[in-house]
């Protein structure tokens, strides 16, 4: 088994393929025992208040409008947990593609050919060829929806504390707040423009203002709509006064984008050293195989050496993945 497999030219690239599936394995099921739920439920009970405490606190009204916006933050979670599973149709839509499922797999089927088919031109090994295949049909096609999705979200971020200036700016003038809606889908920029169009579009189909926002966080999972959908429902089951609040969202918006780049700021020192480690590597392979190519080459001809790659891929991606997931802070 040793000689056929020292025969095989593709083995590193194909070893390399399968410990890189496997770091990507462990560090999914890392992220899925990280605390994030339990943070999540920590906050919501802490501004959620029985109505036991409220009594204590005095205020008949404000009793009642505690327990109306604690009603309300109880539905937004239940509804948030009811919809966790993501479909292929929602992943592409979150990429902003107009694309179906079988234009979909067809790309994804394009990919997998021709990366197979140059893995093997290059290798000549059939094991090489059918893991670029395995990549090419299911990890490039969702690595460019999550870096579609990325910069899409990115982009909407950006412009929706605008659109919420825009509706507040329309409610104090006496506009209705359906019609303020309709000037952000006509005015607003991108992804924007498109999302409260989709708004718009949904209410005219009989859905309540809240509900066609609360289908937004679903298209943009982010912090930012998700406080506008809370405070859009909050405001349509208990009233209140909708300018202010939407003022007040408008400005924790811009402070956390403020925050963001703080933060990416301080951060870049941790970027580029890891960037820096994760390249030293493959420059000190490639000098060494101009300068001494037969003394190299043992990675690749021989069992240990093959070995040696296949862990130093394996340990070497699981710690760039821990050094992002080190640096990506949670505001």
């Amino acid at each position: 088994m040793p000689d056929l497999v020292a025969g095989l030219p593709g083995f590193p690239i194909a070893a390399g393929l399968a410990a890189l599936a496997i770091a990507l394995v462990t560090y999914a099921g890392i992220l899925a025992l990280l605390p994030g739920e339990r943070r999540a439920t920590k906050r919501l009970k802490s501004i959620s208040v029985t109505p036991a405490a409220s009594a204590a606190r005095g205020g008949g009204t404000n009793t009642n409008r505690r327990e109306q916006v604690a009603k309300t933050l109880g539905e937004i979670e239940a509804k948030a947990k009811g919809a966790a599973k993501v479909t292929l149709e929602l992943k592409i839509a979150r990429a902003g593609l107009a694309w179906s499922k079988r234009t979909y797999w067809t790309f994804a089927g394009g990919a997998a050919f021709v990366l197979g088919f140059f893995l093997l031109l290059i290798t000549d090994s059939p094991i090489a060829a059918l893991g670029g295949a395995f990549v090419g049909a299911f990890g490039l096609p969702a690595f460019l929806l999550r870096r579609m999705r990325l910069k899409r979200i990115a982009k909407f971020n950006k412009e929706l504390p605008n659109a919420v200036d825009v509706v507040v700016r329309g409610i104090k003038t006496g506009i209705p707040v359906g019609d303020c809606f309709r000037m952000v889908s006509r005015e607003a920029e991108e992804p924007v423009r498109g999302e409260f169009r989709t708004i718009v579009e949904t209410q005219a189909l009989g859905l309540s203002l809240g509900e066609a926002v609360a289908r937004l966080h679903e298209r943009v999972p982010t912090a930012e709509v998700n406080f506008f959908s809370i405070v859009i429902n909050i405001q349509q089951q208990s009233g209140g006064n909708l300018s202010e609040a939407l003022s007040n969202l408008s400005r924790v918006l811009r402070d956390r984008a403020k925050m963001r780049g703080k933060i990416q700021a301080m951060s870049m020192e941790a970027k580029a050293s890891a960037s820096i480690i994760a390249a030293l590597p493959f420059g000190v392979a490639g000098i060494t195989s101009l300068t001494s190519p037969d003394y190299i080459s043992l990675l690749w001809t021989t069992d240990a050496g093959k070995l040696a790659l296949v862990g130093s891929a394996l340990w070497m991606t699981m710690g760039i993945l821990v050094i992002k997931k080190m640096i990506a802070f949670e505001i």
